[in-house]
């Protein structure tokens, strides 16, 4: 008997928020993939439970506001940096997130009750209903993966399966994996269906250690990198009393010896527009002494400013440009911004209505003897469509961040955790320079070789690891897992009457 038949509906959904919380505990810092799992086998039996559609699409709304809320509690901290301006907005912003993304996968659930059908044949239903929304999640509109639930395998060996099927692949797998588990246990003891499940659970884990145990080695170059952290806390960055110093700060960790093969600075690190920035830029080539140096700036077109990246040479020439063109929203402009700020809401790190503007799109910047890099600033690095639109394959990632915003809590080692997925979704290295932290050297694989600690002003100098050899993934990109879950989705449907 399915334990939770009987129980008053109030106290499944309070139980199935419950357990979303308790998934949540498998995203960074804190890294228990376990209980990821363990929830999603729980919440299957509450899934089979409901008696009608809408009871199912209940349970899976709750579950998910419970999985996101504590997911991306971190949200509320960027509000607190101008407090006056934003920290009304902090508790709506975190309330309306959490219930605004559990509504991709409430649909899942509503859609895959179906009585007429197997315990187990709803659960795969459930799993790759799941999996198809969050394709939806992490592309429609702009689009916003975070919290994903491929990324509690983050520093795992399980991880590497992104080079093969990438992060919605993955996600997919860990569905399958312990949801059909789940609706199994729940069923009569002895009942043959539990040997699908564990048969999935089983090869779910068989692929994926034999898969990382084949994957090549990494080797390091013989190039150095210098990764600059200045720490510089958001509410004190643009002060004038207080950006002198954080400029001088990183100046003397560009200048010393011995010198690097190459100097990343972190986002929006210039206290000056691009414009007028020629004595910043000359201190800072005179700082690196013939040493490139990528660093981030905002720069103005006529009405439009763009959060950017340059690339000054060996010569201290400006010699590439790349500006940001995905754009967080209600960050860096808010949808209607001139209609908005009449109201006085402007994007976080705005201060137009229309905010920034976004640039071309996904680019090359060549820098030297390192080779090509594939810049991605800050929010890029959650997308890994921004990734596959490079227009060539680049020799390495290269992230600038100010995670400053994202606080002191989970959101800075969530952000890097997603880094470190793009890296072995691509098997390319990835260097990035976080203002506040963290700022770390990742290889192909995905481990970091070198980081600083959050909150840390300081400078790591790191071997540039090489790349591996273009991924599975890297070649295909989503969309043949996205076929094969649709016609999967399809024929699990096929032939069924209405309920």
């Amino acid at each position: 008997m399915n334990p939770a038949t009987g129980w008053p509906f109030w106290l499944i959904l309070a139980l199935a928020a419950l357990l979303g919380a308790v998934g949540a505990y498998g995203l960074a810092p804190f890294g228990y993939w376990g209980a990821t799992l363990i929830a999603l086998v729980l919440i299957a039996p509450l899934f089979l439970a409901s008696e009608t559609r809408a009871r199912a699409a209940w349970i899976g709304w709750f579950f998910a506001t419970g999985y996101f809320a504590h997911a991306l509690n971190w949200i509320i901290e960027p509000f607190q940096v101008d407090a006056d301006r934003h920290a009304w907005m902090a508790p709506f912003a975190l309330v309306f997130m959490a219930g605004g993304l559990a509504l991709f996968w409430a649909p899942a659930f509503w859609i895959s009750r179906r009585p007429a059908f197997s315990a187990v044949r709803q659960s795969v239903l459930l799993a790759v209903a799941l999996s198809i929304t969050e394709f939806a999640r992490g592309y429609v509109l702009t689009g916003f993966p975070w919290a994903g639930v491929s990324q509690v395998w983050v520093n795992t060996l399980v991880a590497q399966l992104l080079s093969l099927i990438g992060p919605y692949g993955l996600a997919a797998l860990t569905f399958a994996a312990t949801l059909p588990l789940g609706a199994a246990l729940s069923a009569p003891k002895g009942s043959r269906a539990v040997v699908l499940p564990l048969a999935l659970s089983v090869g779910f884990a068989v692929l994926a250690l034999g898969y990382a145990s084949i994957r090549p080695a990494v080797v390091e170059t013989e190039n150095t990198v210098r990764l600059v952290q200045p720490n510089a806390p958001q509410h004190q960055k643009w002060d004038p009393d207080y950006a002198p110093l954080f400029f001088a700060r990183q100046i003397e960790f560009t200048a010393a010896e011995p010198q690097p093969d190459l100097i990343v600075w972190p986002e929006t690190s210039v206290p000056a527009w691009l414009a007028s920035a020629q004595p910043y830029l000359s201190a800072i080539a005179h700082a690196a002494d013939g040493t490139p140096v990528f660093l981030g700036i905002q720069r103005g077109d006529g009405p439009r400013i763009y959060n950017s990246m340059i690339y000054l040479d060996e010569n201290g020439r400006q010699s590439g440009l790349y500006d940001k063109h995905h754009l967080a929203p209600f960050g860096e402009y808010v949808p209607f911004g001139d209609l908005m700020a009449r109201f006085g809401i402007f994007g976080l790190a705005a201060t137009t209505g229309n905010g920034f503007s976004a640039g071309p799109g996904a680019a090359l910047m060549d820098a030297g003897k390192l080779g090509k890099a594939l810049p991605l600033i800050c929010y890029e690095a959650v997308f890994t469509q921004d990734v596959l639109a490079a227009p060539d394959r680049a020799d390495f990632l290269l992230q600038i961040t100010n995670d400053a915003w994202f606080g002191t809590r989970s959101g800075p080692y969530q952000h890097l955790a997603q880094a470190q997925m793009r890296a072995i979704e691509q098997g390319l290295p990835m260097m990035r320079s976080a203002n506040t932290g963290v700022s770390a050297m990742i290889d192909p694989l995905g481990r970091v070789t070198h980081s600083l600690a959050l909150d840390q002003a300081g400078y790591v100098d790191a071997t540039l690891p090489q790349p591996l050899k273009p991924t599975i993934y890297a070649r295909t990109g989503d969309f043949p897992v996205f076929l094969m879950l649709s016609a999967l989705f399809l024929l699990l449907v096929r032939n069924v009457r209405k309920d």
